[in-house]
């Protein structure tokens, strides 16, 4: 008998009815000699400082730094029972061998070994590599187990990331916090992340804007620019010179084909920045919303940084196109180039992005609008990637009028090529002036000016971030100080950065300002105030980088993970022995009590807290709490706008709920009421139509 053991309840139900395992039990389903069972999540996680000794119980500077010799870890409180099933599963006599079948990625190598070590278990075990949940590819994945071996470095990566993490929040966290007398939550990847948007917010509050004049000479249909002019006395006076002229001479007159090559496949990242851009979505949003259709199992895994497929899979291309075509009515060119996407070099642990076959059968329309959108997205991207290029003549006009220099370009499309999958128009193609493709000029010709114009401009500042762009920034950060060679630059992973982000806002360092598509990404006063008094070897973008770089060495058996601990040890006592309390910023550091609305229970302020909201009246107990467990189970946080809504109209509507127990995706109205003996209760209600959609 075999153990197979997966991450979700959900994967594990649908690998059990691949491979036949069909009876259900309490926490497992077992047959054709197989029990399958599965993780919540991390049911095994790293213990808390007090484990090691009482007295780190309290917050003080004079304990720090805590750097465990010996590593302690903890069942985790919520999942106890289901650790003890896998625990006595691993025992029976008859499971001879296990399979590891949780994703396929650092993290699910991580929550697997965690249990497997914490139950004490022995027992040999195989490791299930797949990068869809297909049934076909599910079949071929138990065909060709991997030995477990074979993954200890990416065990030891994972394990050096987790307690790297663990040093640099304990500790940096406990120091600054008693050092300025408030909770100030430190990050290994996330400081670095928020430093991000306070250089950005610092740039925009620093701008001044600077006026530039350009002159415009219009001659037979042809519009000439000259170049920027600091003032506008200068721009008249070349007016003047111009009209003295009546004319420009041709120096230029270049009309060149052009084709623009269709974009590459998406990795986790770039369709985080195409469904915040395109769609509004958040980044941890498009993570959800990707791994629930993995688990329905029309698109391949998510957490990938790959842009390309296997050489092996360009035959798949041609029948996957017209599966697409049927279901989503989205159409490739006629032409095709599948060698574009196919690049088994550039393909790590798991492959691009893209729909499966499974698209063809599927009702889509049964699908939350979320997951819709987002197929949708990831479908017409592969039609675009191998499809034929967008053709256009660009037109260059460059002509003197005097010894000022003045310039045309135009762009006329001729075949729109990928384009057209999607009715794509680049901001590029708006910049260009489509009346100069139809004069023909030579060099030398003389043209007439009929018209003269001065345009005033402004220089703008740098827009604040949005989740498009902070992804972009985070993928890029500490590029320029990492070798050109090295495969992972950046902060954070793919799979890791929608999560920095989405605890930056939920501890209250960002907040999300803007309308219902366009959401910036800005610092708060106390996320600012943090990266003030926090030194450079915290929040240097460039340092992470680097350590995400060695992280991925540790995993190609490069570099030693105990150097890395080595260096994380030695940055941590540097910093608690040589850091110096910034003048002044406990003031600057001051909290504010912002009210988010009126307590229920006793009508005084609730004000936001790094855990939470609360009722300002200290007799009053009144929380919603931001690890709310009612929430969690319904796959949502309790975020600020909920917490107001919820104060002001005892009720919110919710989207794209998903339950952790059915991994059914629901819409609901969350209503909140206070009971007798004061006390905060929640309950759902549903539409008619979804009335029988459980949410638990």
């Amino acid at each position: 008998m075999k153990l197979v053991i997966a991450e979700k309840p959900s994967v594990a139900q649908a690998i059990a009815k691949v491979i036949g395992a069909n009876e259900r039990k309490d926490g497992y389903v077992v047959g054709n000699g197989y029990i399958v069972s599965w993780c919540v999540g991390h049911l095994v996680e790293l213990a808390e400082p007090q484990e090691y000794d009482e007295k780190y119980q309290k917050w003080r500077k004079e304990d720090l730094p805590i750097i465990p010799d010996m590593w302690k870890y903890q069942v985790t409180s919520s999942t106890k029972s289901q650790f003890k099933i896998l625990s006595d599963l691993m025992k029976r006599d008859d499971v001879e061998s296990l399979v590891e079948a949780t994703d396929a990625g650092r993290e699910g190598e991580l929550i697997f070994r965690l249990v497997y070590n914490q139950a004490k278990c022995e027992k040999p075990f195989e490791r299930l590599w797949i990068s869809s949940m297909e049934d076909e590819a599910i079949v071929d994945g138990f065909k060709n187990l991997k030995l477990g071996k074979d993954y200890d470095a990416l065990y030891e990566a994972a394990l050096c990331r987790e307690r790297a993490d663990w040093i640099v929040g304990i500790n940096a966290t406990r120091f600054f916090s008693t050092l300025y007398g408030q909770t100030l939550n430190v990050g290994r990847v996330m400081t670095p992340t928020l430093a991000l948007a306070v250089e950005r917010e610092a740039a925009i509050k620093a701008f001044r804007p600077e006026v530039f004049y350009t002159v415009l000479l219009k001659a037979d249909g042809l519009v000439l620019a000259s170049n920027r002019i600091a003032s506008e006395e200068e721009a008249k006076s070349l007016v003047s010179v111009c009209k003295n002229e009546g004319r420009v001479i041709i120096t230029k007159s270049e009309k060149t084909e052009k084709k623009e090559k269709s974009p590459a496949l998406f990795d986790l990242t770039t369709l985080q920045r195409e469904a915040n851009k395109k769609l509004g979505f958040t980044a941890q949003q498009t993570l959800d919303y990707t791994q629930s259709l993995y688990e329905k199992k029309l698109v391949t895994y998510p957490r990938t940084d790959s842009r390309y497929l296997t050489d092996d899979m360009e035959v798949t291309i041609p029948g996957l196109l017209d599966k697409i075509s049927d279901a989503c009515d989205i159409h490739a060119t006629d032409t095709i180039d599948t060698k574009k996407v196919v690049n088994s070099k550039k393909v790590t642990d798991h492959h691009a992005i893209i729909p499966t076959g499974n698209i063809a059968t599927a009702n889509l329309s049964e699908l939350p609008s979320g997951e819709k959108e987002i197929l949708k997205l990831i479908a017409t991207r592969f039609a675009e990637s191998v499809s034929s290029p967008c053709v256009f003549f660009e037109t260059v006009v460059e002509a003197t009028c005097g010894d000022n220099v003045f310039k045309s370009k135009g762009k006329q499309v001729i075949d729109l090529g990928w384009k057209a999958i999607s009715k794509f128009k680049s901001e590029e193609d708006s910049d260009t002036d489509e009346s100069c493709i139809s004069i023909n000029l030579n060099s030398g010709q003389e043209v007439s000016v009929f018209d003269y114009e001065i345009k005033q401009g402004k220089t703008t500042a740098p827009k604040s971030f949005t989740e498009d762009t902070l992804l972009s920034a985070m993928e890029k950060a500490g590029a320029e100080d990492i070798p050109d060679e090295a495969e992972r630059k950046g902060l954070g992973t793919p799979a890791t950065r929608a999560g920095i982000i989405e605890k930056l806002v939920r501890i209250g360092f960002i907040e999300r300002k803007g309308d219902k598509k366009t959401k910036y990404l800005i610092p708060t006063e106390k996320g600012a105030a943090l990266i003030t008094v926090i030194p450079e070897e915290i929040q240097s973008a460039s340092m992470t980088a680097e350590w995400e770089q060695k992280l991925l060495e540790v995993e190609r058996r490069s570099f030693d993970s105990d150097e890395f601990m080595i260096e994380i040890d030695e940055m941590i006592k540097h910093l608690i022995e040589s850091y110096e309390l910034i003048p002044d910023a406990k003031v600057l550091m001051k909290p504010t009590d912002e009210a988010i609305g009126k307590c229920p229970c006793c009508d005084s302020n609730v004000i936001e807290r790094p855990k939470g909201y609360f009722c300002s009246n200290k007799e009053c107990n009144f929380a919603l709490w931001k690890n709310n467990s009612f929430l969690e189970s319904i796959s949502k946080k309790m975020t600020k706008q909920i917490a107001e809504q919820l104060l002001s109209n005892g009720s919110v509507k919710l989207k794209d709920c998903k339950s952790k127990k059915t991994g059914k995706s629901f819409n609901c109205t969350l209503k909140m009421y206070i009971t007798e003996d004061l006390k905060t209760q929640f309950e759902l209600e549903f539409s008619p139509k979804n009335k029988n959609k459980e949410a638990r």
